[in-house]
């Protein structure tokens, strides 16, 4: 009996420990358009360029330059310059309203499509303010965006 239960306390432990993942980091882009590259450095191509918010997750750090990964599973690079730490969202449905109070039944202030990045603002429940580069702001249900 002992060492069953010698056996499950070590099983558990590894599970904890090994099942504990870090947090995914995040950044945004910080400047008005950012250019993703296909390698680390101003040498590779440029894949696409993201606008101002525009969040990614971080696949790794080599030198001064993020492998990220966008809200549609794409990868590239960019200069850690162009990104920063403001927490940010993209919407990723087809139609994404933004309203002028956190209710669902809150008056429309406008729609967008899949891929507009904002910043984020303030959180109440499962409700975001966000804010986007040009300035125009909402609240957005959280089930809308990456």
């Amino acid at each position: 009996m002992k060492i069953k239960s010698l056996w499950f306390c070590g099983v558990l432990l590894s599970v904890l420990l090994c099942g504990t993942a870090q947090a995914e980091q995040r950044v945004s882009v910080s400047v008005t358009e950012a250019k993703i590259r296909s390698g680390a450095g101003n040498n590779f191509d440029v894949l696409w360029k993201s606008e101002k918010y525009y969040p990614f997750s971080v696949v790794k750090k080599v030198g001064e330059w993020y492998q990220v990964k966008d809200f549609q599973g794409d990868e590239g690079w960019v200069h850690q310059s162009l990104v920063g730490n403001t927490p940010s969202v993209i919407t990723a449905k087809d139609k994404n309203i933004l309203r002028s109070e956190p209710k669902p039944d809150a008056k429309t202030l406008f729609s967008v499509g899949p891929g507009i990045p904002f910043k984020v603002l303030k959180r109440n429940n499962k409700w975001i303010l966000v804010e986007h580069a040009d300035g125009d702001k909402g609240w957005i249900h959280e089930s809308m965006v990456w």
